[in-house]
């Protein structure tokens, strides 16, 4: 089997193999992934850290030996803190990388990198932290950026950065954690869970003090909760069905 790591700053995960087709997440620098299946041009991945699989352009990432892959997925992971840093390659040349990337292994790429980093599990207020960082960034289906990024993507990666372990889509992480049967019960860094009309859990958020919410609808933005669900107070409406709340730590 080959195993992968993203050497670039965020390259496209694919439903299908072609450069049209839908972006069903993206992968940060640093991070690995078998590698499933691939032609000339492609390749069928599965992440390391989600499971999550998809196709990238073969031309995008880097491989590495069994034990390196190993190795890297046994460490304890080093996560960029800001949300822009830079890595620097041979001479001095500098490529950008966002909030998030892994760059404990960036010498294994022959990189170097001297910013600001993250380790090791972190407490529950640092999420609200991490997650206001990612105000205002637009909404991109699959993304994981403060450039772009969905709902999913955004719970994903503000528990990632701070140490803890999430599934990429909102559906699958609606099976982790402990349901708390009020929002009452709540506490800043649990998460809401919302469903369409067909009971499909379809939207996640980052509950915040005082019942507000931190989520991504067209932008990631910060808005009431009740009971009902999420309440937009610019046009005065409910925009997503409350299902459930539950807590991940």
């Amino acid at each position: 089997m080959l195993y992968g790591i993203c050497n670039l700053s965020i390259i496209p995960l694919r439903k299908e193999p072609n450069d049209a087709s839908e972006l069903v997440s993206q992968i940060l620098y640093g991070e690995s992934f078998k590698v499933l299946e691939s032609n000339s041009k492609w390749s069928f991945i599965e992440l390391a850290f989600d499971q999550y699989q998809g196709w990238i352009d073969n031309k995008q990432f880097q491989t590495i030996d069994k034990k390196t892959f190993e190795k890297l997925n046994t460490s304890q992971p080093q996560y960029s803190k800001n949300l822009v840093e830079h890595i620097e390659q041979d001479q001095l040349v500098l490529f950008p990388i966002v909030m998030g990337s892994n760059i404990g292994f960036c010498k294994v790429m022959g990189h170097g990198f001297d910013g600001v980093s993250i380790t090791g599990k972190q407490s529950k207020k640092a999420l609200i932290d991490t997650a206001l960082m990612y105000l205002n960034a637009p909404y991109l289906w699959g993304g994981k950026t403060p450039f772009g990024v969905d709902c999913s993507g955004l719970v994903q990666m503000v528990y990632k950065i701070n140490g803890y372990s999430l599934l990429r889509d909102a559906s699958q992480q609606a099976t982790q954690g402990e349901v708390l049967s009020f929002i009452e019960e709540s506490e800043a860094g649990d998460l809401a869970f919302f469903d369409n009309d067909e009971g499909t859990i379809v939207h996640v958020g980052i509950l915040l003090n005082d019942n507000y919410i931190i989520h991504a609808h067209g932008k990631v933005r910060i808005d009431r909760i009740d009971h009902l669900g999420i309440f937009n107070q610019e046009t005065g409406k409910h925009t997503h069905q409350l299902r459930v709340i539950k807590k991940m730590i």
